[in-house]
């Protein structure tokens, strides 16, 4: 392995699993109200603004490990692909890298997601997250207790990835052609193209994000509906306003927490660079 190889590889580790665990500290309460908003039982019934914080430990757990793997697959798929393409196909090698990284990502999103949301809903003090996370295996199995989310999960995070990367890979492009003069942008820009990219991959893709709350909520009688079916009960239950619940919490924790992440991730990844750069890795890997 060369030493670009390491450089990419634990770098994108790093920065991954950094900026996610930032994001989750700072805005985990919006994305808690998101949730909320999305359950079939109501906001109030769930716990309404109170508590905001809970399920906050199953997800600093995953978070980190999670982000640590999608940008590892992600960038390690840049690494290769983008040398050895055109540049009008760029933007397929980056879509292809954000499903790529989405479906191995998610391995260990769905089951935190599972027991975070669970968490977040339920009324009952009693009901840690240890506690839901024994109660899932025990009454459903290890997969589909887990695991009865992961299709809609990347039903709706690979649309997201799909139109939020090659937006952000375009627009830092522009940007650095038009007012950088083509040096490397700084961490701040990052951030403000990847809260713009978010933001327009959130509003198209706000359907699917209720829709798989729906599924990892529901009890275990309706666990095995697809999203289809849950969209056509969620729109003829509440019309077009029930398929964009929780729709101002969710776009502002994208636009936010994207701003936060990329931000950090970049700002992270560069550090890592530099580090590395000043330090041997001729260690046989």
């Amino acid at each position: 392995m060369s030493e670009d190889q390491k450089t990419v590889y634990l770098s994108a580790l790093f920065a991954g699993g950094s900026a996610a665990l930032v994001v989750d500290l700072t805005l985990f309460p919006l994305d808690t109200l998101s949730t909320r908003l999305q359950s079939a039982r109501g906001f109030f019934k769930t716990g309404g603004f109170k508590h905001v914080y809970k399920g906050i430990g199953p997800k600093i757990i995953g978070s980190a490990p999670e982000a640590a793997l999608f940008f590892l697959t992600y960038e390690s798929f840049k690494y290769y692909f983008e040398p050895r393409v055109d540049s009008n196909v760029l933007p397929l090698v980056h879509m292809s890298a954000a499903t790529i990284s989405e479906i191995v990502g998610c391995l260990i999103g769905a089951p935190v997601e599972v027991v975070k949301q669970r968490r977040q809903t339920s009324t009952n003090t009693k009901h840690t997250s240890l506690r839901i996370f024994m109660h899932a295996v025990k009454s459903e199995g290890l997969i589909k207790g887990l695991y009865r989310g992961y299709g809609s999960m990347l039903t709706q995070e690979i649309p997201f990835s799909l139109i939020q990367f090659p937006v952000l890979e375009y627009l830092k492009k522009v940007y650095r052609l038009s007012f950088k003069n083509d040096v490397p942008l700084d961490s701040w820009d990052v951030a403000n193209c990847g809260a713009m990219a978010a933001a327009f991959a959130a509003i198209t893709t706000t359907p699917l994000d209720v829709a798989k709350t729906r599924i990892m909520l529901a009890d275990k009688r309706f666990a095995t509906d697809t999203i289809r079916t849950v969209l056509k009960q969620i729109y003829y239950e509440k019309g077009f306003k029930g398929l964009f619940a929780g729709f101002t919490p969710r776009v502002m924790l994208a636009t936010v927490g994207a701003y936060v992440f990329f931000g950090t991730y970049d700002l992270s990844k560069n550090f890592c660079n530099d580090y590395l750069l000043n330090h041997d890795l001729s260690v046989n890997w």
